[in-house]
This record gives structure tokens, sequence and C-alpha cells, in this order.
């Protein structure tokens, strides 16, 4: 059962970077088709999913460095968030990027 459960959690961590992987991506795509470096909503979202699952990965390993690093950007990401989603509904919206990947 040792391995199994080291398997698992293996899984986790890759699919940590991978959501992590994930926003980068998602940057560099609405990047490209504004021609000009943004950074649309999606990229907080997969921060803030892809940070979760590395803490807990992080939290497994017992790792208080990677921990610490973790806990630090959910924090950023979370507060980006409640930013954006508490922005002023009389301030003008900023124009979304083609594809849906609004900024």
């Amino acid at each position: 059962m040792g391995q199994e459960y080291s398997s698992v959690w293996l899984v986790v961590g890759f699919l940590g970077q991978a959501l992590f992987f994930g926003r980068f991506f998602v940057q560099w795509l609405a990047s490209e088709r504004r021609k000009a470096s943004v950074i649309p909503n999606a990229f907080w979202y997969l921060s803030l999913a892809g940070g979760a699952v590395l803490l807990s990965y992080a939290i497994h390993r017992r790792d208080p460095v990677f921990i610490l690093g973790q806990t630090t950007g959910f924090m950023i990401y979370s507060r980006n968030l409640w930013l954006i989603h508490r922005r002023r509904p009389d301030a003008a919206p900023e124009p979304p990027a083609a594809g849906g990947l609004e900024p």
C-alpha cells in the first residue's frame, strides 16, 4: 500500500504542476491574441488551483520551504481574484481578449 499511496501523491504533484503550467500557457495565448502583454482572469484561477494542489502536496511532503512558498502564492492569487471581483460596477470594463480569455 505504501507504493500505491506514493504514486497517488506523485500524480497530485504533477497535476499541480500541470495547472501551474496552464496559467502561463493561457497568459501567452491571451498576449499573442492581443499583441500586448495581458494577464487574463483564467491566469489567476489556474494559479489558485495549481497553488492549492501544490500546497497540499507540500504539506504531505512536510517541506517547510515549499509550504511557505505555496501559502504566500495562494494568498496573492486569492487577493488578485478578490480585487477583480470587487471591481466597481461603474468602472470601465477592460475589453475582452479574443477567444474568451478575459483579462
